[in-house]
Formats: structure tokens, sequence, C-alpha cells
């Protein structure tokens, strides 16, 4: 093992935490034959094989599952004694981790230019992920901070509020329900939905809005993408629940509408997250810093959003 490489341990763990050397390669912005190479060469270097697979699926062998335990451990330390010498550099010249769930990469990287252009040198490293993949990067410190809508309960975190965060129901121009007020919600559950999987962000924040009628909704479709679902609902296939941050340019296109239902939009929030025990590099305290004093003002110039009704569903 002694020739085996800290990026060899970073490839052979991001295959082993999500099993899929395709969503691994994904994760670390390289081919899946480049991951593949990494891993063959660990194995090489341990003089064990790491993974085994039954059909389409892979699988840690037992030596597998013992270097995970030792190449995290290695990995984190690296990590600590970057961010030691982080604290040397302060904000310029540091590297900010940041991971988003999927709705906020319609605006969060303007978000990070505007804060590396008042802090020149500083290096970004920005992850997507739905909420699964990133209360893992959480939990397995992987990331500085986390931008998401529901922070953790099972995790000691530290989670402050920054900007607010509405959702609507959207339908094409041609709905029959466009332009109608005060839509009750019950008359809306006879529509069919295309919605977000039942463990994103989006889902649970469908059961904040919609609350028992929740269980009486027609799903016509379950997708992952919300760009996806957006296209699907351009297409006449129902309605669907959608964050208000995601569809600034098809309402100025015109090719989806806002309905005016009771009780919405519905206004969560956005939460900058991190370990509580977690001290947060410079770059990463003045990132946060920057989110809360300016995020919310600088996200409704990115993705402005102007509710039909007057009443707000809020939560506190």
């Amino acid at each position: 093992m002694k020739h085996a490489t800290l990026r060899q341990l970073k490839v052979f763990e991001a295959v082993a935490r999500l099993l899929s050397f395709s969503r691994a390669a994904e994760e670390l912005h390289l081919t899946q034959p480049a991951v593949s190479t990494q891993v063959a060469k660990l194995e090489e270097h341990a003089g064990n094989v790491l993974f085994e697979q039954f059909g389409k699926k892979i699988f840690l062998t037992p030596a597998g599952a013992e270097l995970l335990q030792i190449s995290r451990a290695i990995i984190q330390q690296f990590e600590a004694a970057e961010n030691a010498m982080m604290q040397f550099k302060g904000v310029s010249g540091g590297k900010l981790n940041v991971g988003v769930i999927s709705a906020g990469d319609y605006f969060f990287p303007r978000l990070l230019v505007e804060f590396a252009s008042r802090h020149r040198g500083v290096t970004l490293n920005f992850t997507v992920h739905n909420r699964e993949g990133l209360l893992t990067h959480i939990a397995d410190n992987l990331t500085d901070l986390a931008i998401m809508v529901r922070p953790p309960t099972d995790l000691d975190t530290s989670n402050q509020a920054f900007a607010p965060h509405p959702y609507v129901i959207v339908a094409p121009p041609t709905h029959p329900l466009v332009g109608v007020p005060g839509i009750p919600l019950k008359r809306l559950m006879r529509e069919p939905f295309v919605v977000r999987e039942k463990a994103s962000d989006t889902w649970h924040s469908m059961e904040d809005g919609f609350g028992r009628e929740l269980e009486h909704i027609n799903i016509a479709m379950e997708i992952r993408s919300t760009e996806t679902i957006k296209q699907a609902v351009i297409a006449g296939m129902g309605v669907s629940f959608v964050s208000a941050h995601t569809i600034s340019q098809e309402l100025k296109a015109g090719s989806l509408c806002v309905l005016d239902v009771e009780g919405f939009p519905l206004m969560l929030n956005w939460y900058v997250v991190h370990r509580r025990t977690k001290r947060l590099p410079p770059v990463a305290q003045a990132f946060k810093d920057f989110l809360l004093s300016d995020g919310a003002s600088l996200i409704s110039q990115i993705v402005p959003f102007k509710p039909l009704r007057s009443h707000l569903q809020s939560q506190p």
C-alpha cells in the first residue's frame, strides 16, 4: 500500500459510498474509465479485490469495507491539515467547499461569482445534490457549508435561515385554471400532478403545503429532475408544485403560469447549514456571513418572484 495515492483513496471512497462507478465519476468530474483505472491501481497496491459485482450492482468485499474505513480516516486527516493551513491564509487564497440542493443551482453560481469578486484568490468547490446526497456530505464532513430548505433533524448542526424560498403551483398557459382567482385546494386535487421523488426536499415541502390533503393527490408521474418536471408540465402532463426560484425563465417566456391557489405561495426558507462542532475555515465563515447579510437581496434580483396574492402561508 505504500505506493497508493490520496487521489486513488478519494476515488475509491466515492465509488464505495455511492456503490456506482458512473455516479462517482459524475461527482468527481472524471470519466468512468478514469475512475475504474484509479480503483484498479488501488486494488493492485492493496493486493485484494475491493469490489464484487452481482448483476448490475456492485458491493464492497470484506477487504474493501476494511479499506474504506481507513481511507476515510486518511482523507479526513489530509483535510484537517489543509484546513489548518488555510487558517494562515485567511479568506483570500482559501478554498470554499459548499454543497447545495438541486433547486439552488438556478441562482447559486451567481452568488458564488459575487462572493469571489469581493474576495480575490478564493478557490470554489461547488457541488449539487438531492437531499439524501447533501445529508451524506454533511454527515461525512465532505463539505464546509450546505445550502438547503430543510435542515437535518438527526445531526448536530448549526442552521441559519438567510432568504425566503417560495413554492408555487404551476401549469401550462392553456390550462383551464390559469387566471382563476382563489382556487380551492380541494379543486386543485382533481388535477394530475407531476412530482419530485418522495425523499426530496420538494416532496417534504409539499407535505407542509398540502397537509392531510397530500395523501389524496393524483400523482401522474414522479420525476427526479426539476428540469424534466417543468418540461412535462409544459407538455400538458399535469400541474406541479415547484420552487419559484426554478421557474423565472419559464414565467418570463410564458411557457409556464403560476396558479392562484388558496394558501400559496408557500413561503419556506433557505438555510446555511454546517456541523455545529466544525471549525469553519475563514473563507467558509466569510461566505456564511455574506449569505446572512446579502443572500436574500441578491437572490431576489437573480430569480425575481412576485406573488399573485397578498396572503402568504409562511414558515416561522
